[in-house]
Order: C-alpha cells, then sequence, then structure tokens
C-alpha cells in the first residue's frame, strides 16, 4: 500500500487521479524551514517513517518569485500564512517583475534511506487575485499561455496542466519501470 500524506483533499484527489491505488493518510508532519525543498520532503518522510511503516509519497509546493531572487521558494506557506495572495501580488506589482516558478516536489520512499524525488515545473506570472477555486496561491497564479489563474480553472483544466501532475506522472513512470 502506498500512502500519500496530506490533509487537504484537493491535493489528493489529483494525485489519486493519476495513480488510482494511492490511499490518502491524514497524519500531521512538521514541516522546516528550509530552501532546499529536497531537505523539506526528506524531514518529512523520516517524521512519516515514525509514525507508521509503509510506502509514502509526501510532496513540497514552491512559488518561486524573480523580483525575490527565487523567494519565497519552500517557504511559500509561510508568506501566505504572514502577507497573503494579496501581498504577494502586491510585492511582484512594486518591483515591477511578475514572473515566477510554481514547482511540486514529491518524495517516494520505502524507507528513509531510500528517498526518490519527482519534480514538476509551470512558468507564468503573478497577478492580482482573481477566480473562487483551488486553494493556497492558485488565485495569484497565471500559468504561462494561459488566460485563467489556477483558481478560475475548473479541477480537471488545473490537472491538466498542474505541476502537481507533472510530477505525479514521473512517479508514476518511475512505479511502473520498477513494477511497485
Amino acid at each position: 500500500m502506498i500512502y500519500f500524506i496530506t490533509g487537504n483533499k484537493g491535493k489528493y484527489e489529483e494525485v489519486k487521479a493519476i495513480l488510482p491505488e494511492v490511499e490518502q493518510l491524514d497524519i500531521d508532519l512538521p514541516e522546516i524551514q528550509e530552501i532546499d525543498a529536497h531537505e523539506v520532503i526528506k524531514a518529512k518522510l523520516e517524521a512519516a517513517f515514525a509514525h507508521k511503516e509503509g510506502e509514502f509519497i509526501v510532496e513540497d509546493i514552491s512559488l518561486y518569485l524573480d523580483c525575490l531572487n527565487g523567494l519565497p521558494g519552500p517557504l511559500i506557506k509561510w508568506f501566505l500564512k504572514t502577507i497573503g495572495n494579496d501581498g504577494l501580488a502586491e510585492i511582484a506589482e512594486k518591483f515591477g517583475n511578475d514572473k515566477a516558478t510554481a514547482k511540486t516536489m514529491i518524495g517516494y520512499a520505502k524507507s528513509s534511506d531510500d528517498v526518490h524525488f519527482f519534480e514538476g515545473v509551470i512558468e507564468g506570472r503573478i497577478v492580482p487575485a482573481r477566480g473562487e477555486g483551488g486553494f493556497g496561491w492558485d488565485p495569484i497564479f497565471l500559468p504561462d499561455g494561459h488566460d485563467k489563474t489556477f483558481a478560475e480553472m475548473t479541477a480537471e483544466e488545473k490537472n491538466e496542466i498542474s505541476m502537481r501532475r507533472i510530477a505525479t506522472s514521473k512517479l508514476k513512470e518511475f512505479l511502473t519501470a520498477k513494477n511497485i
């Protein structure tokens, strides 16, 4: 059994659409403050193995603003808690650079010493908040080549292009090749 550790039903549904055999495990894992998403993933997986045995998938979502030299990156959760989407959009506007990169880093492990990483990346821009769907910073992220923010897209539209889909598809290829 492979467990995707998340309390977010939307994230779970996106992953389950690609990996139907995955089960959700809703346990709180510590989220270390670290610029390197690989380190965040490793810490989450170590905490997962302290809870129970099994095969685990954890993820970390990062948003990199060009105008802040890549911040907040994996620290996006803390930026959202303090300044919110409006604050992030205001920063991009004031710096005159709205370019952004959205990344999902997925970690998969059967044991804490055998961790595999899968990354999905989408380029885009930071815009004033639009839309009611999605979660987190979806209202301010406009993917390149699209006229809707993630929050304005249906779940199906978002899942077609999302960085989570890209990372999860890479994980699926890995699991298929390993016959897991």
